[in-house]
């Protein structure tokens, strides 16, 4: 007798659908969740303060930073059969390399001070975040962080674009203050485009989507959690 006979437990069977279904499925939670996200309930009612926003932009920051050195990371360790996935990569954190300087520039905007921006410290969420990514991008090819990718791309293609806008319409913003969640709006629709091409390109093995979906799910937790815990260090 087997330890699953005898407890009764049978590991669930892979998932088989066609892996951009999988993924909708996940954005779909990840939307979900982020509608329990009090900051943005604040936004979406109205009430958001430019305290929050100060706040919000404070804790982001911290984590931007790190988008383009987990990108590189990862791109560093595919191999020769992953030559193009490299490629890609290395194209993407060259982009990403500046974009903690737009959100600076928007704290500053707002009022903010550069060495208070330069001291803050990742929130626990970010926290996770950050360490959870740099340990999937230093795995050998490490195909899972497409997953990662295509909740991040995602929150700047659909949701950065109505946060900037809605932030501008409730506090009375300038275009130079919101700047930052605006051009991920347009940057990062040309990156999902790019992004589904690879993800049904005949690249993605069965054991690849897999590792993308299971990243994906971490990811869209993790994030919320970060947006959640503002200043909670």
């Amino acid at each position: 007798m087997t330890a699953n006979s005898m407890t009764g437990y049978a590991p669930p069977a892979r998932d088989e659908r066609p892996l951009l279904e999988r993924l909708a499925e996940v954005w779909e939670d990840f939307e979900q969740r982020l509608e329990q996200v009090p900051i943005l309930q604040a936004l979406a009612a109205g009430t958001v303060t430019l305290a929050d926003y100060h706040r919000l932009l404070h804790n982001l920051r911290q984590q931007v930073v790190d988008g383009s050195p987990w990108i590189a990371r990862a791109a560093s360790n595919f191999g020769m059969d992953y030559f193009d996935l490299r490629s890609a990569a290395i194209s993407h954190a060259l982009e990403e390399h500046r974009d903690h300087l737009l959100l600076q520039s928007d704290y500053l905007a707002i009022g903010g001070t550069l060495p208070e921006l330069q001291a803050g410290r990742k929130n626990v969420g970010s926290q996770a975040l950050s360490g959870y990514m740099f340990h999937v991008a230093s795995q050998p090819d490490p195909v899972g962080c497409l997953g990662a990718m295509f909740i991040i791309e995602g929150l700047g293609a659909q949701k950065a674009g109505e946060w900037g806008r809605r932030f501008a319409e409730v506090l009375g913003l300038a275009d130079n203050q919101v700047h930052f969640m605006i051009y991920h709006a347009d940057a990062d629709v040309e990156h999902t485009g790019t992004m589904d091409a690879i993800l049904t390109s005949d690249r993605i093995n069965a054991d690849a989507a897999d590792a993308i979906v299971s990243c994906a799910k971490v990811v869209a937790r993790l994030y919320v959690m970060q947006l959640t815990e503002l200043d909670e260090i």
